[in-house]
């Protein structure tokens, strides 16, 4: 099947691309290959795909609306995975503007461009973050999300919107996806656990915000990778009579949003403290507030995605840990 990913070769992007090179997929990746954070680790992973003869490369933004259209009239996908973005809910509090140039426009382009040549399914990037103060633990896709507490989350939850308003006229079959707190090996730098590592390493202060007193669904890459993989062929149809309990199907159009994650609260203390083990060093903590735009906790109900795709994530956060050490450390040795 030919499937175009943009934001191929950032973190999950990447992964997705190698699992579904492996099953014999077309995959046309597409990235700007911008210097958000380590070029030489985008590169370093692009020449992973590059190895693959099941896979094309297109460099280039998201806004420039020509080279996007040249990418899909030429490869004509059938299925799009939208992932590319300018992620980091702390930058985007910092840096506003760039979240909507990237997040808003580079988005609107690519769902124009998906209805333009007939895509027979679209699944895009949200996050965790559109739930914002949701005070109700797990979150549930049916939660109200009113209430973002950063920019990088408003343009997520817009892009929520703005593709079901897509879906609802044109009739374009769209699964947006909520992830929760990914993690692994070839992570981006700027994520907490890739900033432990490094500090503790190197001897050098880590940042804990609020004290440590914060909770997250961390996610391990491999179990999102799978669960996307799962739902490549689960079209939304709002047509056909809605089978699942608090189910997310809208009403007026085939458009469904899903939580993924790993469904385990974990508490940041004790996170940091196995990477401590791990490691066998004790980390020089820093201990700060809790910055603009952060919540204190997040964890996923992921029973709808489980109903549809029989998903069930593996990975526990000690294996997790202990995989991407083991990433870390011959990567940069």
């Amino acid at each position: 099947m030919k499937i175009l990913i943009t934001g191929s070769s950032g973190f999950i992007g990447f992964h997705l691309a190698k699992l579904l090179l492996e099953n014999k997929h077309e995959v046309h990746g597409y990235d700007s290959m911008n210097n958000y954070y380590d070029i030489t680790l985008k590169k370093a992973r692009l020449d992973i795909l590059k190895k693959y003869n099941n896979f094309i490369f297109t460099k280039a933004t998201l806004e420039d609306e020509k080279a996007l259209k040249k990418t899909f009239k030429k490869f004509k996908p059938k299925i799009v995975i939208h992932l590319a973005a300018q992620a980091g809910v702390r930058y985007s509090v910092e840096k506003p503007r760039v979240y909507l140039n990237s997040n808003i426009i580079g988005t609107f382009n690519i769902i124009e461009a998906s209805h333009m040549f007939n895509v027979k399914h679209l699944i895009m990037a949200s996050s965790s973050s559109v739930y914002g103060s949701n005070k109700n633990v797990p979150f549930r896709e049916t939660d109200k999300t009113e209430t973002q507490l950063s920019i990088y989350a408003a343009t997520k939850k817009a892009n929520e919107n703005m593709a079901h308003a897509y879906s609802s006229l044109w009739k374009i079959p769209i699964t947006m996806l909520r992830f929760f707190t990914v993690y692994g090996p070839w992570g981006r730098p700027d994520m907490a656990l890739f900033k432990f590592t490094k500090g503790i390493l190197n001897n050098k202060k880590i940042d804990i915000y609020n004290n440590g007193i914060m909770y997250r669904d961390f996610t391990f890459i491999d179990d999102i990778v799978k669960g996307i993989q799962l739902l490549l062929n689960k079209i939304p149809n709002n047509k056909k009579i809605n089978k699942y309990k608090k189910d997310s199907l809208s009403n007026v159009a085939p458009f469904r949003v899903l939580n993924i994650g790993n469904t385990k609260k974990i508490f940041l203390l004790d996170f940091i403290k196995h990477i401590e083990r791990e490691l066998g060093k004790k980390a020089i903590r820093n201990y700060m507030p809790i910055q603009k735009g952060d919540v204190k906790q997040t964890l996923s109900n992921t029973d709808l995605l489980k109903k549809i795709t029989g998903y069930n994530p593996k990975t526990n956060y000690k294996m997790g840990i202990k995989k991407f050490l083991g990433w870390y450390k011959d990567y940069y040795k």
